[in-house]
């Protein structure tokens, strides 16, 4: 059985998904989606940025025939060759694995190896800004089969990371022992008979093709890794306490688990309340809420604002506004869209001309980045403070001031998954932010304009269902004012 690069990389976020990925029925993987092939295209883009470059060969083989692709590798390797793209390197690891290790690029360098006075050091191409565990113990595993080819152990390897000039150096003295660890623990799980536990980690495993397959077994399950606030670590101190299922946890008193690693008093009595909002499917008020007279706060006119950005090229294309008066019975919406990167600049000033119109109006939004993104405007476009300091100060975090006074019974406390609990329904149900990045990038490639439309649509239902989370809100408090948490 092969064991290659990638499996280990996989392993390392989430032991389940190699099982699945030998044994599982391919039937219930899920395509890839727009994130998923645009991060594939930004990591090819980003390798042919570098070998470009370079002058440097490539083993010629039959695809899929590994031995010839080591045969090829090993000769130019024999030819003492500066850079070898996409090398082939085999090697045997115990009696049932063979280990197959295709490093982006093989760098000669001085020294001793079976070729001669040189030899080759591994240096993989990676998308991240930083060089993560998981880059470096799969960079250690090509060194370990390098080692193996070329008669002679490294105790130095290579990254090239996003946006970095030089090369990132990895000790393998310190990451080869934790590779071997790894290695040893994935055959152990893949020679099981039985997957491993299902834990859902939503930014581990959003990107995965047996999402849905585990979230299923999971919702069926009531695991608990779908409880908001549950980490890894603190389901294994729940486990060590025998609290397995939602009603266990939801009849715990928090003093039983505020000592322990993970916890302290607010977080232990915030998630035994999660669990009974969950368990009660009833929302429920948080021990120390914000203070009633604020939740319950509401103005003549209101702005909702929601922006969509593009990461890679440090771009916020769009800032959407619901201006909504309360007065008049009426509500606008508008789109300030930089059909091109340049025309950043401009949207912002409108932005800035909208937002001065109603001085005193709040300015409500979802989670921080609206905030930390008209600070970053402010700063690239030199907007005086005395202009913008004002404006700031009128933000309104709806996001906070939820999960500091209400629990829901709800999986997580993401915009959508609020407000779709609450009726709320976007036009394009398969919409999302990171679908919105690579339609803006198709945009810039194609010129077509429709996708502009579906874009500035999801962002005026965004501005829209903040909205609604933040009347809810209010509603809930008003009605719970007669209660002992007004006193």
């Amino acid at each position: 059985m092969l064991i290659n690069a990638q499996l280990l990389l996989q392993f390392q976020r989430c032991q389940r998904r190699p099982f699945l990925d030998v044994h599982g029925d391919y039937r219930q993987r899920e395509i890839p989606n727009e994130l998923v092939l645009k991060v594939q295209q930004d990591k090819k883009a980003h390798h042919q940025r570098i070998v470009t470059k370079l002058s440097y060969y490539e083993p010629d083989y039959p695809a899929g025939n590994w031995q010839a692709g080591t045969a090829a590798t090993v000769k130019l390797m024999e030819q003492g060759v500066s850079y070898i793209h996409r090398g082939v390197l085999l090697t045997t690891y115990g009696e049932k694995y063979t280990l197959l290790s295709r490093p982006d690029l093989l760098v000669k360098q001085p020294g001793e190896s079976c070729f001669g006075n040189w030899n080759y050091v591994p240096v993989n191409i990676e998308l991240g800004k930083r060089p993560k565990q998981e880059y470096q113990v799969v960079i250690a595993f090509h060194a370990q089969v390098l080692a193996t080819v070329q008669g002679v152990i490294l105790d130095k390897a290579g990254l090239i990371l996003r946006d970095k000039d030089k090369t990132y150096v990895v000790d393998l003295d310190k990451w080869t022992p934790q590779m071997l660890n790894i290695l040893s623990e994935y055959t152990q799980v893949i020679e099981s008979l039985e997957a491993p536990e299902i834990f859902i980690s939503r930014q581990k495993c959003n990107l995965c093709p047996w999402y849905n397959y585990c979230y299923a077994i999971a919702q069926s399950q009531q695991h608990l890794s779908l409880l908001p606030g549950v980490t890894p670590i603190r389901y294994t101190q729940l486990q060590n306490l025998s609290i397995t299922t939602l009603e266990s946890l939801a009849d715990t008193h928090p003093s039983t688990l505020e000592n322990l690693t993970g916890f302290d008093s607010n977080v232990a009595a915030k998630l035994v309340v999660q669990a009974q909002s969950v368990f009660t499917k009833q929302p429920l008020i948080l021990p120390d809420p914000l203070s009633s007279e604020y939740l319950t706060l509401t103005a003549p006119i209101e702005l909702y604002f929601d922006i969509e950005a593009q990461p890679d090229l440090n771009l916020d294309y769009l800032l959407g506004v619901l201006v909504v008066d309360r007065t008049a019975n009426t509500e606008e919406f508008y789109s300030f869209l930089a059909e091109t990167p340049e025309e950043e600049k401009l949207i912002w000033q409108q932005f800035l001309n909208l937002v001065n119109q109603y001085p005193q109006a709040p300015i409500y939004h979802f989670c921080a980045y609206e905030l930390d993104t008209v600070q970053r405007l402010a700063k690239l476009y030199r907007t005086p403070h005395a202009q913008i300091r004002p404006v700031l100060n009128r933000f309104i975090d709806i996001y906070e001031q939820l999960i500091q006074s209400v629990a829901l019974p709800i999986d997580s406390y993401a915009l959508k998954v609020i407000a779709r609990w609450l009726g709320f329904t976007w036009r394009e149900q398969e919409a999302n932010g990171a679908k919105c990045i690579y339609w803006y990038d198709q945009w810039l490639e194609t010129g077509d304009r429709h996708l502009l439309a579906i874009i500035q649509e999801y962002n005026e239902d965004d501005c829209r269902a903040t909205r609604t989370v933040k009347d809810w809100l209010v509603s809930f408090f008003q009605t719970k004012s007669g209660d002992d948490y007004s006193e």
